[in-house]
């Protein structure tokens, strides 16, 4: 038996959903600082499930696991300077934030597993559909690749995981993290598409010139999304130093890069009406690519809001891993929007029973 192109696109779409709650509990536990509740990986304190108590760890654990972070990174810092990066290698090697470790908290701790464990069941998600689509190898090899660069990308990602930890949240390295995150997200995007075989819009210079604003606004979004990461790491930097007693001064603490951020919605928000307004003066009110244009300021704003709500509220904990899942559908739906209007990207398959006939 082969799957479907239907069954194909329904999982892959529920693994693409998943992704995205996955980044959700990741902006979760990014809100709580139980970035490093496990100072190890892939295991937690050295066990698969950790524990809940300090009394059931060595007494020295700190210093153990410190040691084992600091080792794994002079081989990376070695794997660095061999390819060029010396100032990154030199950055691993002597940064003293590195090498502090947190004292044991149960909550962070297990807040952190249960990320691990929703990422590992991703995972096998996203393998599974890459297992699926191999039944189209022959008739649609782009279709498998797609898959297949998925699971290398997950791969990677789990690695990049591991040196986060290692690394002990290093600033750019988290950066990484999300990049790759959206990556997947684009290419699961990719998948649901194409195995569903969903009608693209025919070519046009119409379709072009709403395309070419959209592939704009996509970079304009990645730029936006790599700033917020740094604002992210600069309010970490500000909330040790201030402590929690002061969290309503956390945001006159940050420097120049939030500011940036902020006024740079602006033109984020500018360049997707008027997105809307080439959708709207080419399809109509009720085309199918303005209404998805229509969703997608909507996110937009949503997003924005809730970039307000962090800034003048004392940054609440509920709103920062909104923040982050509205910034990721908002490059999903911008991922989505030029699938449809480059018809190459997801052509119309053949009938199921057509596309098998030659097995």
């Amino acid at each position: 038996m082969r799957p479907t192109p239907n069954s194909l696109r329904q999982l892959s779409v529920f693994t693409l959903w998943s992704v995205y709650f996955l980044i959700l509990v990741g902006g979760i536990v990014r809100g709580t600082g139980s970035g490093m509740g496990c100072p190890d990986w892939p295991k937690c304190f050295g066990s698969w499930v950790p524990p809940t108590e300090a009394s059931q760890l060595p007494f020295n654990y700190k210093e153990v696991y410190a040691q084992q972070r600091l080792a794994k990174n002079e081989r990376l810092a070695n794997y660095l300077g061999a390819l060029g990066f010396a100032q990154l290698a030199d950055q691993l090697q002597n940064d003293p934030a590195i090498a502090q470790e947190e004292d044991f908290n149960a909550t962070k701790t297990w807040v952190e597993y249960v990320n691990r464990l929703i990422g590992a069941l991703v995972g096998l998600l996203i393998l599974a559909t890459f297992a699926a689509s191999l039944a189209y190898w022959k008739s649609d090899r782009v279709l498998v690749i797609a898959a297949a660069v998925t699971v290398i990308a997950v791969g990677l990602q789990g690695w990049i995981g591991s040196v986060v930890v290692s690394t002990n949240l290093l600033p750019w390295m988290i950066t990484v993290h999300m990049l790759l995150a959206l990556l997947i997200v684009a290419l699961l995007t990719f998948v649901a598409l194409r195995a569903g075989g969903i009608q693209p819009v025919s070519a046009g210079s119409q379709q072009m010139q709403l395309g070419a604003t959209l592939g704009i606004l996509l970079v304009l979004t990645l730029v936006q999304i790599v700033m917020g990461t740094q604002v992210r790491e600069s309010v970490n930097e500000v909330a040790q130093t201030l402590g929690e007693a002061r969290r309503e001064d956390w945001i006159a603490g940050l420097d120049w890069v939030f500011y940036v951020h902020r006024s740079y919605s602006i033109i984020v928000l500018l360049g997707h009406l008027y997105l809307v307004y080439l959708a709207y003066q080419n399809f109509g009110q009720n085309g199918n690519l303005t209404r998805w244009a229509g969703v997608l300021l909507v996110v937009i704003i949503a997003e924005i809001l809730s970039g307000v709500i962090m800034a003048y509220f004392a940054i609440p904990r509920f709103a920062q891993p909104l923040h982050l899942i509205l910034a990721t559908g908002a490059f999903g739906v911008q991922v989505l929007l030029l699938l449809k209007i480059y018809p190459l990207a997801v052509r119309q398959r053949q009938p199921y029973s057509d596309q098998y006939a030659s097995y």
